[in-house]
């Protein structure tokens, strides 16, 4: 009986060991992007970080071996990486179902100061590179299954070329929303489907 106690007590946490809490680790993540948004990425300072936060810089240290490591885990979580787009049973309702996605993710006050700095570091080569090469993936992810789809149902030439697709769908929401600063009617929107719907079959 003594022993099984023991052997409890052998399994508990030693005193004073760190517990990694969910509200602090969204509270490093969300300072983090804020940050950024402010400052830039290579401005970016992990002191102010963890100030903004409420916490210790050994916070961040403890979740993430880098700074790098947490803009790629913060640009994962908030809602940069667009996922795959059901199939809505025709291109054009696929292709609105993805622009509408896209769109919520650039109104977001943070997504539209950070994209862009994000874009420009890693055109000048810096570490971002990977974190940009990873969110780009996941965008052209969701652009070949829906081009796919489109070829199986018949709406696209099997000789399409998937490239130049997977550029053009996003291309003008992007270029309105976050170089021009417009803002996207719903009516604009469909527009941009109607467009991209001939644009593709073109190609």
């Amino acid at each position: 009986m003594e022993r099984n106690r023991l052997d409890e007590k052998s399994k508990r946490r030693p005193s004073g060991a760190a517990v990694m809490r969910d509200e602090v680790t969204n509270s490093l993540l969300r300072a983090f992007l804020e940050e950024w948004a402010v400052h830039g990425y290579a401005a970016l300072s992990l002191e102010r970080v963890a100030a903004r936060a409420g916490a210790g810089k050994a916070a961040i240290y403890r979740r993430w071996p880098s700074k790098l490591a947490l803009a790629a885990d913060a640009v994962q979580k908030f809602g940069m990486v667009l996922t795959d787009v059901a199939d809505k049973g025709s291109l054009r309702d696929d292709l609105r179902a993805y622009l509408l996605m896209l769109r919520r993710a650039l109104r977001h006050r943070l997504v539209r100061k950070i994209l862009p700095d994000l874009y420009a570091e890693a055109s000048r080569g810096s570490e971002l590179l990977s974190v940009l090469q990873d969110l780009s993936a996941s965008r052209r992810r969701g652009g070949a299954s829906l081009i796919e789809r489109a070829i199986g149902r018949g709406e696209l030439p099997v000789g399409i070329d998937r490239e130049l697709a997977m550029d053009m769908i996003p291309a003008s929401l992007y270029w309105g929303m976050i170089v021009t600063r417009r803002r996207i009617t719903r009516v604009q929107l469909e527009r941009q489907v109607e467009a991209l719907v001939a644009g593709l079959r073109a190609i």
